[in-house]
């Protein structure tokens, strides 16, 4: 024990003293291997402080209080919840009966004897320095201190009057106030003073102005409802204290009066499953990923840091095998001294075991206070406060032993060939004869045919993407287990070459021990991303093809569709202001009920309309369902149901390209919106003005040729008729259709009439925007100062410009091969440096019998070269295939879900068998293929000097 002790003692002050003196060499592979553990580490804090306790959760969601009670709206009626208060449903089933929706009294399930602090929030257009800005409204008595904790006040006071508020940090940001500024609210004549500025500890970008209960919400009610606008939702939470806490058995007392309760006891220690009666209810879980599921994401987590790892080795392997291969006159000494073989491989371990050590105490170290002084930054990026800084020093200890892990797998190689060189081919430089293992390609070959199949398997048999990326894996491990036998193979092209790249080949492939680890380095990048290029640019064409424009190329359309159509005037100015506008086509919507109540009804006053679908018109898979839910497509067979979807023009679900917010797609507007929209018809122009309805629908037109717009005044009514499986009571208007052609393009659109006809069939309407052609695509300036304008509107314009299919992964992949390139200049170099240590002999031949200073600058330059050319081409090979699993697997999987919605007779949209190429991103492989291997050749005959020093060439 103690020779084995003083050995490694001695052995660990050799490779210290080695590793100081070649500080370059060390400080690269300490880089290498630090940085991942840097990047590791760091995410582990982050994630790590960024994961709330209970307590911590609690704190910020109800301050000191011990629950929150909300009203569930079910009118009252028992419920079920889950622990957290996310998830609740009545305890009684309603299948056949009307769903209990409304409110109950809160304060009535409220405990006596409770502190209890009202928490109510709404939403307002609220005034700032550039014009109107949608933001929360919340009254919240900040200064109780029940809440301390959900908010934290930055600058100035909590507000003590009606007329003061104070604002998020985010708000005064954005609105350009500040503390002690005033603000309003449009329809609102009351002004307000900011007094503090506060954030959200978990949600930091939040547009929010706090105010006492009562002082702003309801009288800003009033006053919208007094300018002939709906009243706007607000909703209410009580933050309530009971001495003792609510446990799991009062929550479920309480759920009984129809009341959801969300308990700090409760979060803090959570029953069990079993304990919890809506998780015993059919179709309710808690949604926890599957043994399974947990199985397979940790097996990918496995091969994503074992590849990391393989590729670093690969990458610092060289490295050691280069202080290795300069000290072997040193460990030739050693041996000459008595040295045992066991004590040489212990001093090149020693090396990997000192340069793992200290990157993993450099990366740890480094990730902690990295972590620190971006903490501010990572917390604004994550939207939330960090809570506690939480070190885990046993998770932090793992990824540093990875670490020194790394550092002894890279220097096992190089440690068991010097400990194979006899003491005198040590002492005197001799290289000696090399043979390459016959056993290694054989087991690499074993394992490209095994990970072959399995990948082949996965993608052919299964739908399973574990079982393609497990098995193109190992596939890829097997080339890089033959590419010693590879890089022979490259050896024979060199008869062709000059005498530079000639020479730079035969060394690289008599010293294969240097060269197939670097190569496979560059093997293994190049193979990771051409994968990804593959699978993306693959990806891109699907997307590209499934791409469905919502208008015509440099189009323009925006819609606002809120208070009655207000804004629409203003946005639709500003876009003609500020974009190059062609023609311009003012549409509206038909409106029921008040002016300023949603399109989609709800509230008092307000209605509905639903464009009527003929009963003859109506496609028996998709038919009104009979009372108690039955599906009308159960009966009938799935041969049926793929006819009716294929060949009954009643199932045509399939649209004329694009999607439009207004219900129905009824648009009331004249002929310039089918100029716009680029529909050639003089027929639907000529109907327009007879005052007829187009159609772009077959569907919606009867056997008179007329189109039904309902106008459905009574809500409550329609509803229940609707759940007993009967059309909604109301008016029908019965105006003349004209049946536009099929192959135009309506984006969208599926009715269109003149406002004349629109009044003449007794419809009201109301503004809804504008569609625009554009003389050319407008410019990222004019776009900005146009969304500049619009937000100081504060109006939710839906503004689309079409620009055509956008590939918003092309820096990724961009960014992937610069890696790449990088990955393989990294390596490359190493493996050049290698060659020059072993070559410095054949240089100081050349250079006595009177080779040009030039050849020992080329001669770098193509050494570096070839091992980046064979490394980008075996990668491009080996990534390739990857991918294209992968793809095969996607097909597959969306072959079979398209074959089950024609079976079932889901609506499919008519769009045919799924689309899913293999595209080959032949420009990341041509820049892969030429521009890294010469920047790499070029780079390296750059930083190599062209005279050595002359010396005594010894006998070898």
């Amino acid at each position: 024990m103690k020779t084995w002790f003083h050995s490694w003692r001695a052995a660990i002050r050799i490779a210290r003293r080695d590793a100081w003196r070649s500080k370059g060499r060390s400080a690269l592979v300490l880089a290498m291997i630090a940085l991942p553990i840097l990047g590791v580490s760091a995410l582990d804090l982050t994630y790590r402080s960024s994961e709330l306790s209970p307590t911590e959760r609690a704190d910020r969601s109800m301050g000191t209080a011990d629950a929150i009670f909300r009203d569930a709206q079910a009118e009252g009626v028992p419920i079920l919840q889950d622990p957290p208060g996310d998830m609740h449903t009545p305890v009684k089933d309603y299948k056949d009966q009307p769903w209990p929706n409304g409110p109950t009294d809160v304060t009535k399930a409220i405990p006596a004897g409770s502190t209890v602090v009202t928490d109510r929030s709404g939403g307002a257009k609220l005034t700032t320095a550039h014009g109107l800005l949608s933001a929360e409204v919340r009254e919240l008595k900040a200064s109780d201190p029940i809440t301390r904790g959900i908010t934290t006040l930055l600058r100035g006071r909590f507000p003590e009057k009606n007329d003061e508020v104070m604002a998020t940090s985010h708000f005064l940001e954005v609105s350009g106030l500040s503390v002690g500024s005033t603000l309003s609210a449009r329809n609102f004549d009351r002004t307000y003073r900011i007094v503090g500025s506060y954030e959200l500890p978990d949600a930091l970008a939040v547009d929010q102005i706090n105010a006492l209960p009562g002082a702003f919400l309801t009288p800003y009610a009033k006053a919208v409802e007094k300018s002939g606008m709906p009243t706007p939702d607000t909703s209410t939470t009580y933050l309530v204290k009971k001495s003792g806490g609510f446990t799991w058995n009062t929550v479920q007392q309480i759920n009984t009066k129809g009341v959801v309760v969300t308990s700090r006891a409760v979060m803090i220690d959570p029953p069990a499953e079993s304990e919890v009666p809506l998780f015993q209810k059919e179709g309710w879980g808690t949604y926890d990923s599957s043994p399974a599921a947990d199985a397979a994401a940790l097996a990918a987590v496995a091969t994503v840091v074992g590849l990391a790892m393989l590729e670093i080795c690969l990458l610092a392997g060289p490295a050691f095998a280069v202080g290795a291969r300069r000290s072997r006159r040193q460990l030739g000494l050693v041996g000459a001294n008595g040295g045992a073989r066991s004590h040489i491989r212990a001093i090149v371990l020693s090396g990997g075991l000192v340069i793992g050590v200290t990157a993993a105490v450099v990366g740890t170290v480094l990730a902690v206070i990295l972590t620190l002084a971006l903490q501010p930054v990572l917390e604004d990026m994550m939207n939330q406060r960090f809570g506690a800084f939480d070190v885990r020093p046993l998770e932090l200890l793992g990824i540093a032993l990875l670490a020194v892990l790394t550092g002894l797998l890279a220097a096992i190689v190089p440690a068991i060939t010097a400990s194979r060189q006899t003491v005198l081919a040590s002492l005197t430089g001799r290289r000696g004869v090399r043979r390459s293992s016959r056993v290694l390609p054989l087991i690499g070959l074993a394992a490209i045919l095994l990970g072959g199949a399995i990948a082949l398997f996965g993608s052919i048999a299964t739908e399973s993407v574990v079982i393609v990326g497990g098995g193109s894996a190992i596939a890829e491990l097997g080339v890089v287990a033959m590419t010693p036998a590879l890089v022979g193979l490259f050896g024979r092209a060199g008869r062709w070459l000059p005498l530079s790249p000639r020479l730079a080949l035969r060394d690289a492939v008599r010293n294969r021990g240097r060269t197939a680890p670097a190569v496979a380095a560059v093997l293994a990048a190049v193979a990771g991303t051409v994968a990804v290029s593959t699978f993306m640019a693959s990806s891109e064409a699907q997307q590209r093809a499934a791409y469905e424009a919502r208008l015509p190329h440099g189009a323009v359309s925006a819609f606002v569709l809120e208070e009655g159509g207000r804004d629409v005037p203003a946005v639709r100015e500003a876009i003609q202001r500020h974009l190059p506008i062609d023609v311009r086509a003012d549409v509206e919507r038909v409106s029921v009920g008040k002016p300023g109540c949603s399109p989609w009804g709800g509230g008092e006053g307000c209605g509905r309309y639903e464009v009527v679908l003929p009963k003859a018109n109506e496609c028996p898979l998709y038919a009104t369902s009979l009372p108690g839910g039955t599906d009308p497509s159960e009966k009938y067979t799935p041969d049926q149901r793929r006819k009716m979807i294929t060949e009954d023009w009643r199932c045509d679900q399939s649209s004329r390209g694009g999607w439009m917010s207004v219900d129905g797609g009824l648009l009331v507007g004249d002929a310039k919106v089918l100029q716009v929209l680029g529909v050639d018809d003089p027929g639907a122009v000529k109907a327009l003005a007879e005052g007829k309805i187009v159609s772009f629908s077959r569907g919606e037109i009867d056997k008179n040729g007329t189109v039904g717009i309902k106008q459905v005044t009574d809500i409550a009514a329609a509803d229940k008729a609707s759940e007993k499986g009967l059309p909604a009571p109301g008016k029908v208007s019965s105006i003349p259709a004209y049946l536009v052609p099929k192959g135009q393009k309506s984006y969208g659109v599926q009715l269109l009439m003149t406002p004349a006809t629109a009044k003449a069939a007794g419809l009201s309407t109301l503004p809804a925007g504008a569609y625009f052609s554009t003389e050319r695509m407008p410019d990222t300036e004019a776009r900005q100062k146009l969304d500049g304008e619009l937000a100081k509107l504060g109006s939710n314009a839906e503004l689309h410009v079409e620009e055509g299919f956008v590939n918003e992964d092309s820096l990724f992949v961009i960014a992937l091969a610069v890696f790449a390139g990088l990955v393989t200049i990294g390596a490359a170099g190493i493996a050049t440096g290698l060659a020059q240590a072993d070559a410095e002999a054949d240089l100081k031949t050349l250079a006595a019998v009177g080779a040009p200073p030039r050849v020992r600058r080329t001669l770098s330059g193509f050494q570096c070269g070839v091992v980046a050319a064979m490394g980008v081409v075996l990668g491009s090979a080996a990534g390739v295939l990857p991918a294209i699993g992968l793809r095969l697997t996607e097909a597959r999987e969306a072959t079979n879900f398209y074959e089950q919605a024609i079976a079932q007779g889901w609506d499919n949209g008519l769009s045919g068998p799924p689309y899913v190429p293999i595209v080959i991103p032949w420009e990341t492989l041509a820049g892969l293929l030429v521009a890294v291997p010469l920047g790499a050749a070029l780079l390296a005959a750059l930083v190599t000097r062209s005279r050595g020093a002359l010396a005594r060439r010894e006998a070898t």
